[in-house]
């Protein structure tokens, strides 16, 4: 009896654990947080060519440590696609749809190699293999901006383990 309760238990940790898993798995970021690297934020500023690229990763990085919140687009909650969205809004004038599958549509399709700063990045994250779930600004040196739902605003390489497996597509956005 005690044998089978045992396994009755840990079936049931293993569930809620996967549970947990996936939950966090949606607009989600690798445990790497750089907010005050200021050797990052150098780098990424130097490669910015105009004025409008500089303008979007300082006003981007003005964002770095909001908290995640799912509908959220604003510095005291944000989600991806409302942070996104929010940038495009102050530094362009430019109205994006709220979600991240629609700001993909909203996009001119690019390869991953001709990302330019201020391009977007799309991430198939969530339980629908295949489906865009989680958008992240580029912002150049092969990094992007998001909004995490575990971490908040934070900066990740597009190298990481993680976004090489759950990359789905780059996108300009039609000015």
């Amino acid at each position: 009896m005690s044998f089978q309760m045992n396994i009755k238990t840990l079936h049931l940790i293993i569930v809620c654990a996967f549970g947990i898993i996936t939950f966090l798995s949606s607009c989600s970021s690798s445990k790497t947080v750089r907010e005050n690297d200021e050797y990052n934020a150098t780098i990424t500023e130097s490669i910015a060519k105009t004025k409008n690229e500089k303008e979007l990763i300082k006003e981007a990085k003005k964002w770095l440590g909001t908290k995640y919140k799912y509908g959220g687009h604003s510095k005291s909650g944000t989600d991806c696609s409302g942070f996104v969205m929010q940038i495009y809004k102050s530094v362009y004038d430019i109205k994006l749809p709220r979600s991240s599958r629609e700001q993909q549509e909203f996009c001119k399709k690019i390869k991953k190699s001709q990302l330019k700063i201020g391009d977007l990045v799309f991430f198939a994250t969530g339980k629908k293999k295949g489906k865009v779930s989680h958008v992240g600004l580029y912002i150049g040196n092969g990094e992007f901006i998001h909004a995490s739902s575990s971490k908040g605003v934070v900066i990740s390489k597009l190298e990481q383990n993680y976004y090489i497996r759950t990359y789905h597509s780059s996108g300009r956005v039609k000015k």
